[in-house]
């Protein structure tokens, strides 16, 4: 039996929460939502949620602390609906682990199609990786990756979590050892999606995978930029 994606609505606005609920739950969703980040967490903890779908304006905690917060301890993936429309915004959200941005006032039916290429991308991910619990760890270059808990560390030692988005796109570059991926083929693996005019997401993301590797001393560069084309993973992962 295919699971029912189960989606939670992060939105104070009243009128806009209900549309959201009754837009997605037309859709065949179970909803679920809050008004602010301490519903957010009691929702989070006792329900099996896929998919986030966060304002940036909050009572509280605002959306992108909550949404730090979010990607740190849950897999689910993540969606910033917002009035807030500045690049500021959308590139720190996207910093954060975001898998997208969107601007109110939205298309419902672009919304509802967005969401529905990140959730087969949630829940394939999910049982791939329910699948692989036995998976062994990666290393290159002294350092390990650990695809069970989506942990990296560093070979001093330090240990991080690896947000859902920069995952996948490190695991596809590693996957094309040596070759070109392009930019196309990187936003599809992470967010199911087409490549957008303008779309910063890939950049972001493989600017955050290379923060990572910064804790390395020696500054090792294994994501070379291919100018016009893609990138390419150049580190030694071991057999």
């Amino acid at each position: 039996m295919t699971k029912q994606a189960q989606i939670l609505i992060v939105e104070d606005e009243n009128i806009t929460r209900l549309n959201l609920q009754h837009l997605f739950e037309a859709e065949g969703y179970k909803t679920l939502v809050a008004a602010d980040g301490e519903t957010m967490a009691a929702q989070l903890q006792n329900n099996a949620i896929d998919l986030v779908l966060m304002d940036i304006n909050l009572p509280g905690k605002n959306g992108l602390l909550l949404a730090r917060e979010l990607v740190e301890k849950s897999q689910a993936g993540l969606i910033f609906i917002t009035g807030r429309d500045s690049e500021i915004d959308r590139v720190l959200g996207l910093e954060i682990g975001a898998d997208d941005y969107i601007v109110k006032p939205f298309n419902p039916r672009e919304l509802t199609i967005r969401v529905r290429n990140l959730l087969k991308r949630v829940l394939k991910t999910e049982v791939v990786e329910s699948a692989q619990n036995d998976t062994t760890m990666i290393e290159f270059n002294n350092w390990q990756l650990d695809p069970n808990s989506r942990r990296m560390t560093s070979p001093q030692g330090k240990m991080f979590p690896i947000p859902r988005g920069e995952y996948r796109a490190l695991r596809l570059l590693m996957a094309n050892q040596g070759k070109i991926v392009t930019r196309q083929n990187l936003i599809q693996e992470m967010t199911g999606r087409d490549l957008r005019e303008n779309d910063r997401t890939v950049d972001v993301t493989i600017r955050r995978l290379r923060k990572h590797f910064e804790t390395d001393s020696s500054n090792n560069e294994f994501i070379n930029t291919i100018h016009g084309e893609g990138y390419r993973f150049v580190g030694n992962i071991a057999n």
